[in-house]
């Protein structure tokens, strides 16, 4: 469709770690993509993403020595979570731990929640920032819904866009998931209203946050985006037990102009958590405690 830009394709080579990670390490954040000719995208999206396999997902994971993951459903599938389904079964025949989080309409009935409970999911993203999501008057209609099956929901939302989100997401009867460090360029600074607002929100509990996604938020071009350190080592102190660890594979939609952004190795993304949290306990925390017990491996 003319307008809608393609996305560059991840890195087909990644590299391993500096260091081992510890085992059932998770990441909690990525996608899958095509081909459209089977799984066709909405046409009113933000961009083309190029295929990104669930081979080349599990060979990422190889690579950097994960065993269990998060598939998110992306915005250019709108609710149609048909590839994300037939992903989790496949995964799950191979005997692998891995869950996925869904975008479904506020009517969604109770029959396709229970199908997509069956797949693996175990939560609904609500997308604030691209073509293709739910709005935010859909949340408290399905939030009571989400509780009595015992799953969260997750935001694509940047946190100094909404100067209430504090009130609002400390009312919500589920847990609830705050995508790539709160999505809010490093520019804006720590002490922002909106980041101070999230930082409450992990002290609380009841939220929790992904360090993903910090090629979105630096405003620097390449690895190790170290104007974001603050930031993550931030969301740690408040608390880690509600930090979660995502590489945002296959990275869409971010190295568009006027950044122009270098599409980074994911080896590079798992380094920089690593010196974001240099403690071996803090490492299991982030990488297997906290997604054990939110998505419950």
């Amino acid at each position: 469709m003319t307008g809608i830009p393609v996305c560059e394709a991840a890195d087909p080579f990644p590299k391993q770690p500096q260091r081992r990670l510890p085992p059932s390490a998770t990441d909690t954040h990525a996608h899958v993509f095509g081909p459209a000719s089977r799984y066709p995208y909405m046409s009113q999206r933000t961009y083309t993403p190029p295929d990104a396999t669930v081979g080349a997902y599990l060979h990422l994971h190889q690579q950097l020595g994960i065993e269990r993951g998060v598939l998110v459903q992306p915005s250019v599938y709108g609710t149609d979570n048909r590839l994300q389904s037939d992903t989790l079964n496949y995964l799950r025949q191979m005997g692998k731990q891995y869950k996925g989080v869904a975008v479904v309409n506020a009517d969604v009935s109770e029959q396709e929640l229970d199908l997509l409970q069956q797949s693996g999911h175990c939560g609904i993203r609500m997308n604030l920032l691209f073509k293709g999501g739910i709005a935010w008057t859909d949340v408290e209609a399905l939030a009571q819904r989400l509780a009595e099956r015992r799953w969260h929901l997750q935001f694509l939302i940047d946190v100094s866009d909404y100067p209430d989100l504090e009130q609002r997401i400390a009312a919500l009867p589920v847990p609830v998931v705050i995508d790539h460090m709160g999505h809010m360029p490093c520019s804006k600074g720590i002490d922002h209203p909106g980041f101070q607002s999230l930082l409450r929100l992990l002290q609380q509990g009841n939220t929790w946050v992904k360090l993903s996604g910090a090629y979105r938020i630096s405003a620097e071009a390449l690895p190790p985006y170290r104007d974001v350190k603050a930031f993550a080592q931030a969301l740690i102190s408040a608390n880690a037990d509600r930090c979660l660890w995502g590489s945002d594979w296959p990275h869409p939609h971010f190295s568009h102009p006027p950044l122009n952004k270098a599409m980074p190795n994911d080896a590079d993304l798992m380094d920089a958590l690593l010196d974001w949290a240099p403690d071996s306990d803090l490492q299991q925390k982030i990488l297997v405690d906290n997604p054990a017990l939110l998505y419950d491996f």
